[in-house]
């Protein structure tokens, strides 16, 4: 399935455009969702230039289903960014998603299912709603096998291998 598009098969103004479960959702990140997405940008730069990854919102395609995902932050393996096209999650090495008042249930239950399912090794979530924030491993067809959280922001996270470092949560 292809991304959403214009008509002439440009990508819509609007980089946020996503289709979960066959909607299309187009929607503007909030500053505070902007502000937590800036932290862990900060917190893992170092790893991921490490590990010979980029970071970024690129497209996620889920074959067989209603969804085409842009998550807050995606950390992919630099060879694979390069092919310009879509990645599938479990191309990915972490998903980040973080949650606002229109997109909460989305993030905790929808995606967090759809991550699993699709592999997605391991996928953060930052609930700005609740103050929380949850790192889910172990994805599988069921969901995802292991989960550590959710905890209050303040809170320090490790974020295990390939990362091996701890996320201090305090300023989200």
């Amino acid at each position: 399935m292809p991304g959403p598009q214009d008509r002439g098969g440009k990508r819509m103004a609007d980089d946020h455009v996503e289709v979960v479960e066959g909607w299309i959702v187009c929607q503007s990140r909030p500053w505070g969702d902007e502000a937590a997405v800036a932290v862990v940008r900060r917190a893992i730069q170092g790893r991921v230039d490490e590990l010979g990854c980029c970071m970024g919102s690129g497209d996620l395609d889920l074959p067989g289903s209603s969804n085409w995902y842009v998550p807050d932050i995606a950390v992919v393996p630099r060879e694979l960014a390069k092919g310009g096209g879509a990645l599938l999650p479990d191309q990915t090495l972490l998903i980040v998603e973080v949650t606002s008042e229109s997109d909460a249930e989305t993030d905790r239950v929808v995606k967090r299912k759809r991550y699993a399912e699709y592999g997605a090794p391991l996928y953060l979530l930052i609930d700005r709603v609740e103050e929380t924030v949850t790192l889910f491993s172990g994805p599988g067809r069921l969901g995802y096998t292991r989960t550590e959280g959710p905890h209050p922001f303040g809170a320090a996270l490790r974020l295990p291998e390939p990362f091996g470092i701890v996320l201090d949560t305090s300023e989200l």
